[in-house]
């Protein structure tokens, strides 16, 4: 899938001592490198498999490893701080189902995933990019969506959260094109602290659930 627009700029953003010490420390031990060919063995044993697309400040990615030892969970996030801030919690909550790819999503389900593999895909808040003349830069498109569907085991779940009404409704229509309405997730999500300020500010969250058949 050719998609030379990025859906995410690497800002410069502020990466604290600790979280740059888990970068270099840490994400040896928990991170795995992107490689163009499908991950094996990254836990060693058979689970069901969750990939979360842009896991921020991994408070929710680790709660939820935390609450299901029975699935394997890989996160995939490129900014530098929260990357070094999930190596964190992993370290800290020593937990063995969470690995971490630093690298742009959609490559890594083109390369990295096989079709079929995964019992779920979480979504959570990704950048609305509301300017009209940025939207072209939103993750959730028709092609996205067709690769997504594809890495889901039949079965499996595609659960997207935003606060952002008006992208709420395309992701509604771009999924739906694919995949049909679900009623439940995997798991239940957690909520941030990036949700709690967007409740402040007045915007509704929504979570919009589908399901490979």
């Amino acid at each position: 899938m050719n998609r030379p627009i990025r859906s995410y700029v690497l800002r410069q953003g502020r990466t604290t001592p600790a979280q740059k010490r888990a970068l270099e420390q840490l994400l040896p031990k928990y991170g795995l490198p992107f490689a163009k060919k499908p991950v094996k063995d990254a836990f060693g044993r058979k689970a069901p498999l969750v990939l979360e697309i842009g896991s921020g400040m991994g408070e929710a990615t680790a709660a939820v490893a935390r609450d299901h030892p029975e699935a394997d969970f890989i996160a995939v996030e490129v900014h530098a701080p929260g990357v070094g801030s999930l190596l964190r919690r992993i370290e800290e909550g020593g937990l063995t189902n969470l690995r971490v790819i630093r690298h742009d999503a959609v490559e890594v389900l083109e390369h990295m995933i096989p079709d079929g593999a995964l019992a779920a895909i979480h979504l959570f808040f990704p950048d609305p990019w509301p300017k009209k003349r940025h939207h072209k830069r939103r993750l959730v498109q028709p092609a996205f969506a067709a690769l997504a569907a594809r890495k889901l085991a039949p079965g499996g779940v595609l659960h997207a959260a935003t606060d952002w009404p008006e992208y709420a409704d395309e992701i509604a229509a771009v999924f739906s094109a694919v995949l049909e309405r679900a009623e439940r997730g995997f798991a239940r999500r957690p909520g941030t602290k990036f949700e709690a300020r967007g409740v402040r500010l007045g915007h509704p969250v929504r979570d919009l659930l589908f399901r490979r058949p």
